[in-house]
């Protein structure tokens, strides 16, 4: 495969770009060999990119997030660690193909994106900050999201796109809605265009309890995605995700296993408390042995796993990573 040519300087939000590049960090020989002994199928990655206090860990010198942005991708993608990164900006709206090509013209081959699909897509009722421009609810919507979220990316990414989430928000409990999602979530999928690494991420327990998880898990299997695996308040432990999913759940192409939140916190607090990211400031070593033993579990039959930390997890997203790099690698020895 040939790789594409970089991109200098990329601004997708219109602005003028600054004359120099965002310079990548040092990274030393260490750094090199841990990332060199991960499982090859495993890709780690943050939740975007565009955090000033990663200077030291990821950029070179503290710069500005409106211009780590629109141009930072390039020097993320150079960190041997970081071989994937979550698309958050997709959650709020769609883009085009050709932003979406902007991105993938700067990373290497085999680096891999997570694009989330577009909220309208899995929010029930249409929140209003989620709607399209003419109103309408588009949730479990097959054609909306073949057309607006779908193929743009397909287009755009090529094969850099690794996983399509799906990303469900917590349901009322008891509602309707939560009880028929299995179902409607099996036609969307279903009608979706087939040959899409597609992946769903839910936020509701009861998905996963014995009365619904085998209807889950079917439309899963029927409509050719994975379980989305996820560290978050309103979700069991992820060993216990994959104990109730089983190996059917994540058959059908790379799965996502995305760590975003310790128990006890919620992203405004964390946010506050934890910012500029720069630091582990809440460590969590007993769900970082967790999440290393499902991907190394996940890994061993070499599906392609995307590792994606929030900095709300631990403090610092790029120190998360390196952490859990270090379980996943074992023993390493530098030259």
């Amino acid at each position: 495969m040939t790789r594409r040519a970089p991109i200098t300087q990329i601004d997708l939000f219109g602005g003028p770009a600054d004359d120099a590049r965002v310079a990548p960090a040092p990274v030393d020989d260490a750094m090199r060999a841990l990332a060199a002994h991960l499982p090859a199928s495993v890709r780690l990655g943050t939740s975007s990119w565009a955090f000033p206090g990663w200077h030291g860990l990821v950029y070179a010198k503290h710069e500005r997030a409106e211009r780590l942005s629109r141009e930072g991708l390039g020097a993320y993608a150079t960190h041997p660690l970081l071989r994937s990164v979550g698309l958050d900006r997709t959650f709020y709206a769609p883009i085009s193909r050709d932003e979406f090509a902007a991105y993938a013209a700067v990373v290497p081959p085999d680096f891999r994106f997570l694009v989330k699909a577009h909220a309208a897509v899995t929010t029930p009722g249409g929140l209003a900050r989620m709607r399209v421009a003419d109103g309408v609810d588009r949730f479990l919507d097959a054609e909306y999201a073949t057309a607006e979220v779908i193929a743009p990316a397909v287009e755009g990414l090529g094969e850099t796109l690794g996983v399509l989430l799906f990303q469900f928000p917590p349901i009322t409990a008891g509602s309707r809605t939560l009880h028929t999602l299995p179902d409607r979530l099996g036609r969307f999928l279903e009608a979706l265009p087939r040959g899409v690494p597609y992946a769903v991420e839910v936020r509701n327990a009861s998905l996963l309890a014995e009365s619904q998880v085998h209807a889950y898990v079917d439309a899963l299997v029927g409509g050719g995605a994975t379980h989305g695996f996820t560290v978050h308040p309103t979700m069991p432990p992820v060993r216990e995700q994959w104990a109730r999913v089983g190996a059917a759940a994540c058959a059908a192409g790379p799965v996502a296993v995305r760590w975003m939140l310790q128990r006890d916190q919620a992203y405004e607090s964390a946010r506050e408390a934890w910012a500029p990211f720069h630091e582990l400031a809440a460590p969590d070593p007993a769900t970082r042995t967790e999440v290393a033993a499902l991907v190394t579990e996940l890994a061993a039959s070499a599906r392609p796993v995307l590792v994606i930390a929030n900095n709300k997890a631990e403090g610092s997203a790029p120190r998360t990573l390196q952490e859990l790099a270090r379980l996943l690698a074992g023993p390493v020895r530098t030259a």
